[in-house]
C-alpha cells in the first residue's frame, strides 16, 4: 500500500503574549497516513490538532522533526512535497465569494497552472459529480453552506493532488448535506484512489468514513488506531447492570477508586472496565452489601463513547490498547 504522509517526531511551541514562556502545543508527534487511506485525526479544542494540521500543509515549520509527503522531505523540498495535497481549512478563505462556482473552479486550477483548454472536460466532471451544474453561475456569496462547502471540496479536486486535507467538512451541514458530502469522500477515494485526511468533532462521520485514527490530546497522540477495533475493544467490556437495591456510599466510594469510567443513576449502573480482570472487582464491590443484579447486558457502543472515554480515561490507553 505504502505510507502517502509520514509525520516524524513533530514538535511545535509557541511564545505566549506579554511573556518568554514558551507553550508546547505539539510534543514530537508521529503517525503514517497510507495510499487511498480516510485517517481520522481527532483531538479536543487545544490539543495541537490545528497546529499538527497546519505543519502537514506546510503552513507551519515543526521546531523538530519533519513530515514526508510522498517522498518529499517537506523542510528539504517544501513545494515538491506541496505538489501532493491540498487543504479545505475551516475558517480559511477557501473559495472567492465574488467569483461564480464555475470560476473559481478556473481560478484555482489556474493557480495550480493548468491552462483552460485543459481543465474544461474537469470542470464539467466535477461540477457534475458534485451537482452543481445548475448553480454554476451562481455567485458563491448567494450559495448555501452545504453548496459553498461542496464547491470547496471540488476545488482541492480540481488541483488533481494524491491527499486532500479537510478540516470539519461538514461543519454546520444540514443531514442530508452531510451524508451527501460522505458519499463524495467515499468515491474520491474508491473512485479517484486519493488519499484522505479529515479533521472533525463529527464522531458519525469519523465512525462511518475512517478505517483508521489518531487522537492527539495534551500535544501528544494518545490513540492510533483501527476504528472497528476500539469500537469492538471498548464493547467487550462495556456493561449496563440494573441492580435490585441502590448502592451504598461506601460502594460508591470504591466504584470511584477501583473502576473510575462508570455512571450511576436510578439503579442502573454503567461501566467501562480498564482491564478483564475488573469484572472481579466489580462483583465484589456489589457482594459487599448482598447487592443483587436484576439484568446486565453488554453495553452497545459508538465512536463518540470510545473518543470521549480514550479522552477522561487516564492510563486507560497504556493498559489496555498495548495489550489488545
Amino acid at each position: 500500500m505504502g505510507s502517502m504522509i509520514e509525520v516524524k517526531s513533530v514538535k511545535k511551541a509557541y511564545k505566549k503574549r506579554k511573556t518568554k514562556e514558551r507553550i508546547t502545543a505539539v510534543n514530537h508527534v508521529s503517525f503514517t497516513v497510507n495510499r487511498g487511506e480516510i485517517l481520522g485525526l481527532l483531538g479536543p479544542n487545544g490539543a495541537g490538532k490545528t497546529t499538527t494540521i497546519k505543519m502537514i500543509c506546510g503552513l507551519l515549520v515543526p521546531d523538530e522533526g519533519t513530515v514526508v509527503i510522498n517522498g518529499y522531505d517537506i523542510k528539504k523540498e517544501r513545494l515538491k512535497a506541496l505538489r501532493h495535497i491540498s487543504a479545505v481549512l475551516e475558517g480559511n478563505r477557501n473559495l472567492y465569494w465574488r467569483l461564480t462556482v464555475r470560476e473559481n473552479l478556473e481560478y484555482f486550477a489556474g493557480n495550480r497552472g493548468f491552462g483552460r483548454k485543459d481543465i474544461h472536460s474537469k470542470i464539467e466532471e466535477l461540477l457534475s459529480l458534485f451537482r452543481l451544474k445548475k448553480k454554476e453561475h451562481e455567485l458563491v456569496n448567494n450559495l448555501s453552506r452545504g453548496m459553498q462547502q461542496k464547491l470547496a471540496i471540488a476545488v482541492a479536486m480540481m488541483a488533481d493532488t494524491d491527499i486532500i486535507l479537510l478540516d470539519e467538512p461538514t461543519l454546520g451541514l444540514d443531514v442530508e448535506t452531510g451524508y451527501e458530502v460522505r458519499e463524495l469522500l467515499r468515491y474520491i477515494t474508491d473512485k479517484e484512489g486519493k488519499t484522505i485526511i479529515i479533521s472533525t468533532h463529527d464522531m458519525p462521520v469519523v465512525q462511518d468514513l475512517c478505517k483508521r485514527t489518531v487522537i492527539i490530546n495534551e500535544g501528544k497522540v494518545v490513540t492510533d488506531e483501527q476504528v472497528d477495533n476500539l469500537i469492538k475493544l471498548f464493547e467487550t467490556r462495556a456493561y449496563s447492570i440494573k441492580l435490585r437495591s441502590p448502592l451504598s456510599d461506601n460502594q460508591l466510594q470504591l466504584l470511584q477508586e477501583k473502576i473510575p469510567m462508570h455512571d450511576y443513576h436510578d439503579h442502573m449502573l454503567e461501566v467501562t472496565l480498564e482491564q478483564d480482570d475488573d469484572i472481579y472487582i466489580l462483583m465484589d464491590i456489589l457482594r459487599d452489601k448482598h447487592t443483587k443484579i436484576e439484568k446486565m447486558d453488554r453495553t452497545t457502543v459508538d465512536f463518540e463513547q470510545v473518543f470521549m472515554t480514550l479522552l477522561k480515561g487516564e492510563g486507560y490507553n497504556e493498559k489496555v490498547l498495548s495489550s489488545h
